[in-house]
Order: C-alpha cells, then structure tokens, then sequence
C-alpha cells in the first residue's frame, strides 16, 4: 500500500511540476542572473588513435551538474519524495558541447535520464564517443608522447549567462580502460575563459588535457631491431670473397629490405614536415649501406684489375700494404696479423720485366764467351738462343704481371676490411644515437 501510494504521488509530482514548465528557457529566477554549471569528465577508454589524421577517438563519462529554480518542491507534501529520474528531453539543459570535434556527424551525448533533487538540483550523466581533433608530434615515434585536448563549452550562452566550472582539477580515471598502445600519464582540468572575435562577452570553457605516451615495445620488435639486424649485415658484405659475385647482391637486398621498413612507417605517419626518430634513423642507414655498395663496387674493381695493371704506387704499397694491413690484421697464408711482416713488395727490375725481344748480338756475345766456337757449331746456334731469349722474357712479363694483380687484390682485400669495420662502428653509434635520443 505505500509503495502505491508512493508512486501516485510521484506521479502528481511529476504532472505539478511540468505543468508550467518550459525547457526552451534558462531556469533562473532573474535573467540577469548567470546560472552556475558544473562540469566532470571521466576517461572510460582511448578506442582509437589516429595520428594520420590527427583524430582521438575516445569514451567519456559526462557529468553536468546545475539548479533549476523551476523544478523544486516540497518533500512532504509529496509523501517524503526527495529525487525523482526523467527523461532529459522534460528539462531544459545547457548547450555545452565538445569545441574541438571531429566527427562527421558532430553527434551529441546519449539521451539518458536526469536525476531531479527536491532542491532544485540536477545531475545529468551521459556517455559520448567523442572523436576530437589532436596535434600529433611523431618527431620521436616510436617513443613519442602526445598532448590531447579536450575543450567543453557553451555554444550560445556567454559567460553572463552561463558560468561553467570544473568539478575537480583533473579528469577521472578510477574506471579506465587500460588501452594496449597508449599509457595515460594523466588528465588535468583547467578553466578559461575566452573573448573571440565574433562577441564581446566572454565565454569560459573547461579544458582536459590528456596527457599519453606510447607503449613502444611493439614498434621496437616489429620496425626497430628488424632495421638495426639488417644494418649491422650490410657491412658484412665487405667480408665476402670478392670472385663470389654476391657483394653488390647482398648491399641491394639490404637496400630494398629496408625501403620496405621506410613506406611502413610512412603509411602510418601524417605527412608533415617533422620526420619521426625512426625514420631519420631509416634515412641514415639506406644513405650508408648506398655508400657501401658504391665502394664495394670500387673495390671489385680494384680486385679485378686484369693483366694489363700498373705497378701499385709507392704512397699506396706503404700506406695500405704495411700500416692498413697490420691495423686490420690482413695476411698472408703462414703469416698472422702479430707477427713481423715482410716488405710489402720490391722493385720489379730488369731481371723481372725482361726484354720485349733480345737482340740476337747479346746471345752471340755470350754464345762465343761460353760456348764453342762458331766455326765448330753444327746446329743453329744464333736462332735457338733467340728463342729461348724470347721464351724466358714472356715468363717473366708473365711473373711480373701476376706479383702486380696479386698486389692489387692484396689492397682491396685491405680496403674491404677496413671500410667493414668503419662501417660497423658507425651503425653502432647510429643505433646508440636513436637509443640515446629516444632516452
């Protein structure tokens, strides 16, 4: 019987109330009056962030809190009725809205029941998927942190009208969803209040920022360790046997590998002119494994410098051949890169480049010094000796040109291992220098 009654009574509050009521006008007993509006969001989820287009998507409690001066009754005479819950259409409410929105059909809250107290007060929560425009900064993605605002205000009521106030100082996040990309460092509220250029009067707005970083561990193991594996296999391609053929073939592959890893990035990235951490360190690498082959493709040349080869300089010979080689601990067969190495190479002389073709007087002289006579000669003397003469000159034509391409071969093998490991080092300190930066 009282929970009958109760709710007759509840229903003649309800016909009482808005019997004169109208929700088109600001409930304040004077107009002149601003009506106070307190303002409480809570973070429930970050559901997307796109940074290609600079738009967080994100779950949000709203909680608007204000006394309406039309809508108070007296509890006893209503059977001790203290608060009753309507539709949110019955009462007028503030026009308070998201300023910096970004979605195309600028939806507002969900339309869900007021909480209507017998003083006047009323509490309305909404939730909202709010899609608002973000500056991105992706200068040091993937361990980049971003500033997201949230901007609530009155759309037509000024600040004489409508005075709007954070509840708390920052937003709630007791009932967050942990997102598996973004970590919230927090949401501080701060109330301005703003004179545009359209009105003279004031209009305050409350804002949250959202204070995000990005969990990194995916990007390090799926675009960042990938890139520095394949970095530090470029410079290895001075370590292969240049007749192999697979040097200039191991530079491209890295090459393509890691163009590859850039247009993912890119994809991902918004175009501006702020290019992210990770793909400077992109840049850097494909510049120096181009460099690589562009001398890989120099040093086969060196190795493959054929029999018509000049002599290696002296300069060269010394300062490749003697300092570089024992500084890259590159030797011969027997030898090792401590012990005491022999000179480099000598002279070639008379006794190694030969003559194109003796004259036949040289073997007549030395035929009639050691030999017999030419009177007592039976065979033919004078065209056997030029034979051999001519025979013994290719060969050391032949010996000489071979000592000349070893040499050579010698300096590129050199060259390969220096260059392979100044290029180690730089991709070490490459890689400490994004590490150090993203620190």
């Amino acid at each position: 019987g009282c929970r009958g009654a109760q709710g007759r009574f509840a229903y003649k509050l309800l016909h009482d109330l808005f019997a004169n009521y109208s929700s088109a006008l600001r409930p304040v007993e004077d107009t002149d009056w601003a009506l106070n509006v307190t303002l409480q969001v809570t973070l429930s989820q970050i559901i997307d962030m796109d940074e290609r287009n600079q738009v967080l998507t994100s779950y949000l409690w709203v909680r608007q809190a204000w006394l309406d001066a039309h809508l108070t009754w007296d509890k006893d005479a209503y059977d001790g009725i203290d608060s009753i819950r309507i539709p949110s259409s019955y009462v007028w409410r503030p026009d308070i809205i998201l300023y910096n929105n970004a979605d195309d059909h600028f939806g507002g809250s969900m339309e869900t029941n007021v909480v209507l107290r017998s003083d006047g007060h009323i509490m309305w929560d909404s939730p909202a998927i709010t899609k608002s425009s973000c500056k991105v900064d992706v200068s040091y993605f993937p361990f980049d942190g971003q500033r997201c605002r949230l901007t609530f205000g009155s759309w037509t009521y000024n600040g004489n009208q409508i005075d709007l106030r954070n509840q708390l100082d920052t937003g709630d996040l007791t009932d967050f969803v942990e997102n598996v990309e973004w970590e919230v460092l927090g949401m501080p509220a701060t109330r301005n209040v703003v004179t545009y250029g359209c009105c003279s009067e004031p209009y305050p707005d409350v804002t949250y920022t959202l204070l995000l970083r990005r969990r990194a561990s995916f990007y390090i193991f799926n675009l960042l360790l990938p890139c520095i594996m394949v970095s530090f296999l470029a410079p290895l391609g001075f370590y292969l046997p240049a007749d192999s053929g697979e040097k200039v073939s191991l530079g491209v592959t890295v090459l393509l590998a890691l163009t590859v890893f850039q247009l993912l990035v890119a994809e991902s990235m918004p175009p501006s002119e702020s290019v992210p951490l990770i793909g400077k360190y992109y840049i850097a690498t494909m510049t120096m494994i181009t460099a690589s082959t562009a001398l890989t493709i120099f040093i086969m040349n060196v190795h493959h410098c054929g029999p018509g080869a000049r002599p290696v300089p002296p300069w060269a010979r010394r300062l490749i051949l003697h300092h570089m080689a024992r500084l890259c601990c590159v030797y011969e067969v027997g030898e090792s890169c401590k012990s005491p190495q022999r000179a480099p190479g000598r002279r070639v002389g008379r006794e190694d480049t030969g003559v194109v073709g003796e004259s036949p007087g040289e073997g007549e002289a030395g035929a009639e010094v050691g030999g017999c006579p030419r009177d007592r000669c039976l065979c033919h003397h004078d065209g056997l000796l030029r034979n051999v003469g001519y025979i013994a000159g290719c060969f050391r034509r032949h010996r000489a040109t071979q000592r000349w391409t070893g040499e050579w071969k010698k300096v590129a093998k050199v060259m390969d291992r220096f260059f392979m490991w100044v290029f180690f080092l730089m991709v070490f300190l490459m890689s400490m220098l994004v590490l150090g930066k993203a620190a």
